[in-house]
């Protein structure tokens, strides 16, 4: 116990000063950058979902510089095809006439991939994307190749134009561990926008951490104990967000809930929550603060609920309610 101890303080201190480099370029998203931390901290992919313009590119470019990752991004099109995603074989001739194949890795060969407007892609290409995510590795040609790790995708939506996309399917949703929102800015942080971005000398980031203790900081998030009011928290919160289950009112109103990897999700994000914010151990406010981002992607309503104008966001504060 002692050793995890001594453990996350190191890491609480590591991680402390990877996010006041991050606000060094990042200005008023404080609650992005702590779930994009807390995503990437908890092994797993986010979905960024917000209008344009509001620094989604800049946060994952500026997400992998800090935490020494090898970044690489996509902007995706409806004409993009798997293997401009994954790579290729191409026929290579030898000076003395031999022919072989050689594969060019694409660039999803990189250690945080930022996916941007993933819902512009073809089906066939989102789901070449999204089992990688979940597999670790691609196959082309018969041929296994794992992907370099830690290995994370940060990918991006656009709620508003909404013509000639292909929107993901809720179980290509739910490989992604959390959906960030992120919102505009306040007035404040939009003064100091316009007051640093503009200028000669724009601030740029540096690497605080390393790949390798950002993996270690990931082996230590599940090694970090849980109490079991925090896992009572969870366990009501998700099974409440299902049709058909003890949730009252509330179960009525959904078409289809949350399921077991929503409890696995909160598992991990309400450690990576705490360590971010410097706490050993997460508590039932973790749990609340991650109830959002974590089952929003994972529920749906139904018809005579959303003609009645009820949201997920509603239905998410009333599960909260009763537990907090």
């Amino acid at each position: 116990m002692d050793a995890i101890v001594r453990e996350t303080e190191a890491a609480v201190e590591r991680i402390t000063a990877a996010r006041a480099e991050i606000a060094r370029v990042i200005f008023g998203q404080e609650s992005v950058v702590e779930r994009s931390l807390v995503t990437i901290l908890s092994g797993g992919h986010g979905l960024l979902v917000g209008v344009p313009g509001l620094a989604k590119t800049k946060l994952v470019e500026t997400l992998g510089t800090v935490l020494g990752l090898a970044a690489s991004r996509i902007q995706f099109t409806p004409d993009l095809m798997p293997s401009d995603i994954l790579g290729a074989e191409v026929l290579d001739q030898a000076p003395d006439g031999t022919r072989s194949f050689r594969f060019i890795p694409g660039p999803i060969f990189s250690q945080l991939l930022m996916a941007d407007e993933i819902n512009r892609a073809s089906p066939r290409t989102q789901s070449a994307l999204l089992q990688a995510m979940q597999e670790y590795h691609v196959t082309v040609a018969g041929q296994r190749h794992d992907l370099p790790r830690p290995f994370h995708v940060l990918a991006t939506q656009n709620p508003l134009e909404q013509e000639g996309t292909y929107p993901l399917p809720e179980a290509q949703l739910d490989r992604f561990l959390m959906q960030i929102d992120v919102h505009y800015p306040d007035r404040e942080a939009e003064r100091r926008i316009l007051l640093e971005t503009t200028g000669a000398n724009e601030a740029t980031a540096e690497a605080i951490i390393t790949a390798g203790e950002l993996a270690g900081f990931q082996k230590l998030v599940r090694r970090m104990p849980v109490g079991e009011s925090v896992v009572e928290a969870i366990l009501e919160l998700v099974r409440s967000a299902r049709p058909g289950e003890t949730g009252g009112d509330v179960s009525s109103l959904l078409a289809w809930g949350a399921g077991p990897r929503a409890s696995q999700s909160l598992m991990l994000t309400v450690r990576a929550r705490a360590l971010v914010d410097g706490r050993l151990a997460p508590s039932v406010d973790d749990v609340l603060a991650l109830a959002e981002p974590v089952l929003q992607h994972r529920m749906a309503l139904t018809f005579a609920a959303r003609a009645d104008g009820h949201t997920i966001r509603d239905v998410i504060s009333r599960i909260k309610a009763r537990i907090g």
